[in-house]
């Protein structure tokens, strides 16, 4: 056990960070941006050391997004930001920013990386990305696109031996089952 802990320190204090963070979204709270930025640094280095290239390239972006969620949860401190549904426009947004995002991923990793798996690790970068967006916006739909996410996540994490991280892909699902239903019920 100790050998474990000292060998997956980083990949142990960023799931943890992780968990802080969705518990903290589905509780609507400002903070948890803070823990987004935190965990996103530690899992950098995780996903490089194991070639998930698209998610080590992702948790950049998610530093850049949760500086952006915090903003625009921030922005208006007189009132709280609501949750809402996306509407037709946003639909059409979602996916072809969706497949916009897969495709660059795609078209970097099959041809200037050594990825074992570039077709999944593009789509859940892409879904991530997305998913990412939508919560600083406050959209419901968020929880749906990170329950396809996650669940991808599970077997790819297993797949490369990240075995904790694919347990903490497991708890994530349920959780975003869990944030689904209380914005819900919140609106």
């Amino acid at each position: 056990m100790i050998y474990y802990i000292s060998t997956n320190w980083i990949e142990i204090v960023g799931a943890i960070l992780s968990l802080i963070y969705l518990i903290l979204t589905i509780q609507e709270k400002v903070t948890l941006w803070f823990f987004g930025i935190v965990s996103s640094a530690f899992y950098v280095v995780v996903f490089y050391q194991t070639k998930f290239y698209a998610d080590m390239s992702l948790q950049f972006l998610y530093i850049a997004l949760s500086v952006y969620g915090w903003m625009f949860w921030e922005k208006d401190k007189s009132k709280k930001l609501e949750t809402t549904t996306m509407n037709y426009r946003d639909w059409i947004i979602t996916i072809l920013g969706t497949a916009f995002v897969y495709m660059i991923y795609y078209l970097i990793l099959s041809r200037f990386t050594d990825s074992t798996i570039p077709k999944s690790d593009s789509l859940v970068g892409a879904l991530s990305v997305i998913g990412t967006w939508m919560i600083a916006r406050k959209f419901l739909e968020n929880w749906l696109v990170w329950i396809a996410a996650d669940m991808l996540c599970i077997g790819l994490y297993f797949y490369k031996g990240l075995n904790l991280t694919g347990y903490l892909f497991i708890i994530y699902t349920v959780m975003a089952g869990v944030g689904y239903w209380q914005w819900k019920k919140a609106m």
